[in-house]
């Protein structure tokens, strides 16, 4: 009886659902370090553009100035490791880059150049990584937040202490493109 009672035991925690638990949760840890790597790729690229623009553009100094601190801000929000952080300096950025990129309208030359082409083809793909780390990255929160939801993988979340991991959202007016005006 004893036996059968410890059979009984073990096969209901073999179902508890922990393992699965910390599977997900390792796969939401790994996406949102690919989310911090091409936020850092793209902060890397960014003094190479404003380099490249810079030589063209010499006085456009306020937007410059712009980009470098929106690229201070997104390497902060990216050691600090706050998903919410860096979706709010991602954000910034996207703003700074824009009025940046808007200056190449000014500068015939500056569209010409090999340099600054193939550095607005990298940004253009680093953006694309981005949206597709941040897409894995819900994806995984979406997975793992519905798993610890769910009976009876519940029970063994609350009796470890698992909580929600928080979505990588777009701020408020993301959708609306930045308006450049010299």
């Amino acid at each position: 009886m004893k036996r059968f009672v410890l059979g009984v035991a073990l096969m209901s925690l073999t179902g508890c659902g922990y393992n699965k638990i910390q599977t997900y949760d390792e796969q939401v840890t790994a996406y949102k370090s690919q989310i911090a790597v091409q936020l850092q790729r793209r902060a890397d690229l960014i003094p190479n553009l404003v380099a490249t623009v810079r030589g063209i553009a010499q006085q456009e100094e306020a937007v410059f100035t712009a980009v470098a601190d929106a690229r201070s801000r997104l390497n902060g929000a990216i050691s600090g490791g706050d998903v919410q952080q860096m979706a709010q300096a991602h954000q910034g950025m996207n703003g700074a880059l824009g009025r940046l990129l808007a200056i190449s309208e000014s500068y015939p030359e500056l569209r010409s150049s090999e340099n600054f082409r193939t550095l607005q083809d990298q940004l253009e793909g680093t953006e694309n990584r981005i949206a597709t780390a941040r897409a894995d990255y819900n994806g995984a929160v979406r997975l793992y937040n519905g798993y610890i939801r769910r009976f009876p993988a519940v029970l063994t979340a609350k009796a470890i202490g698992s909580q929600a991991h928080v979505y990588f959202e777009a701020e408020e007016g993301a959708t609306v493109a930045p308006t450049v005006e010299f």
